[in-house]
């Protein structure tokens, strides 16, 4: 249960639901936990707070991972605080329904912002570190949708997919200095989110459940993500794994 002791993760949109899961599961496995958000500072310290009641370490850190200079001050701060940066999750991401003729051309960059610029910006900060440690490690949280679409989210289906496409570019262009990058796509979560939107997940046509007839809850997500930052997933690199129940075997 201490496979990840002496690393350092920096997890992105961590203040709740499922990033707050990831961060917690990485800090029951030994890993020092940089939980960020952009939700306000509150949010973030509460989960810090909750890892360190239970005897892990971590901090809390706010910022907008569209603004590089913010995410460069923080990675310094992380670094200087818990120590080099060895797992970087980017859980960042918004959910939103809007007509495609309907979406304003400030939300469109918004939401393709946070989900593909943050995580660019996230790794290349992040990669002086990650190149330095011997688990360099990048898991990226996809979108079902991503892989199928959906109906009143093309802003969310693109920013969803491209990130997909990154993962592999960056595995393959990190691959010979030994850091592996991965996405975990979630499928249909029984979250907070999921009250926001009228159609979750991979749930939106017909409001199906995937063959295990349920929707997911956010540790199992997290579970994924905490096996790939593990000694025992060296060797996997360049995927889209899928959490979604079966939903993809129909």
């Amino acid at each position: 249960m201490n496979e990840l002791v002496g690393t350092v993760a920096l997890v992105t949109g961590a203040t709740r639901n499922i990033g707050r899961a990831i961060a917690e599961a990485l800090a029951e496995g030994g890993a020092a936990v940089a939980v960020c958000g952009h939700s306000g500072v509150e949010a973030a310290g509460n989960v810090a707070d909750a890892i360190r009641q239970r005897g892990g370490r971590a901090g809390a850190w706010t910022f907008d991972v569209r603004d590089r200079p913010a995410v460069a001050d923080a990675v310094q701060a992380i670094r200087g605080t818990l120590g080099p940066i060895d797992i970087l999750v980017n859980c960042a991401a918004v959910r939103e329904e809007q007509p495609l003729d309907a979406i304003p051309l400030e939300r469109w960059q918004a939401i393709l912002g946070i989900v593909l610029d943050g995580a660019f910006n996230t790794i290349q900060e992040t990669l002086p570190d990650l190149r330095r440690s011997s688990r360099g490690t990048i898991v990226n949280i996809g979108g079902e949708t991503g892989h199928t679409g959906a109906p009143n989210r093309a802003h969310v289906v693109t920013a969803k997919a491209g990130l997909a496409g990154l993962t592999k570019a960056v595995a393959l262009d990190l691959a010979a200095e030994g850091i592996t990058c991965n996405c975990v796509v979630p499928g249909a979560m029984d979250t907070a989110a999921s009250a926001m939107t009228r159609h979750d997940g991979v749930a939106f046509a017909g409001k199906r459940l995937p063959p295990l007839g349920r929707r997911g809850q956010p540790w199992e997500v997290a579970a994924m993500v905490r096996m790939l930052c593990g000694p025992g997933a060296r060797y996997v690199t360049g995927q889209a794994i899928h959490v979604n129940g079966g939903f993809s075997c129909h």
